[in-house]
């Protein structure tokens, strides 16, 4: 067996670091890699993958419930009208990651996020914008960010969002489907990419 998987208790190999922690099976199995053209689902991403930067994604998603509920679902247009009261009453919720500047670019970055879609259509449109073209993939999980993920990371700063670096972009990139990530001997991999190619990239 490869090093790179790891058998589950069905029996299958899958990326060995779905057997981390119980959660990520399910996580692993029905989200990971399949591509998302929902823009609700890609906020929520993004914020999420911010929130993690300096932790682990099992202490996020172990917590994902409760931010869907204090963010309304990551509903854009609900936390775009945040204050700084909220900002405070997020600061003492015990059931989420207590950061004020995660916080804080959630809230800045629904108001960007509404911005965009007022000028692209949609949010979707424009992150599928920056799908790489998969013949020019590093392998499976042995890098970090990439081209197109510095370009991402760049062009959403420029429209003033936060928390999202390279990295935390290219994590982003992986989970909602503009890589097929899982390494070669899972077999979720071969999921994926049936889900990839009848995929209606977004256009608006």
């Amino acid at each position: 067996m490869s090093t790179e998987t790891i058998v589950g208790p069905d029996g299958r190999a899958r990326c060995r670091w779905s057997g981390a922690a119980p959660e990520f099976i399910d996580y692993h199995d029905r989200e990971w890699g399949f591509p998302v053209s929902d823009d609700r689902r890609l906020f929520e991403k993004i914020c999420l993958e911010g929130f993690q930067s300096g932790l682990s994604w099992r202490t996020v998603l172990a917590k994902r419930e409760s931010f869907r509920a204090v963010f309304h679902g990551f509903d854009v247009a609900k936390i775009a009208r945040f204050t700084g009261r909220d900002v405070e009453r997020l600061l003492g919720d015990e059931r989420i990651i207590r950061h004020r500047g995660k916080i804080e670019a959630v809230i800045n970055n629904a108001r960007r996020a509404r911005e965009l879609v007022e000028r692209e259509g949609s949010l979707a449109a424009f992150v599928w914008r920056y799908e790489p073209d998969a013949a020019r993939l590093a392998r499976p999980q042995t890098v970090t960010t990439s081209p197109e993920a510095i370009a991402l990371s760049k062009d959403l700063k420029k429209l003033g969002w936060k928390f999202v670096g390279p990295t935390t972009v290219y994590s982003f990139m992986q989970a909602m489907g503009l890589v097929n990530d899982h390494v070669e001997g899972c077999f979720i991999r071969a999921e994926v990419e049936r889900s990839r190619r009848t995929f209606e990239r977004p256009r608006r």
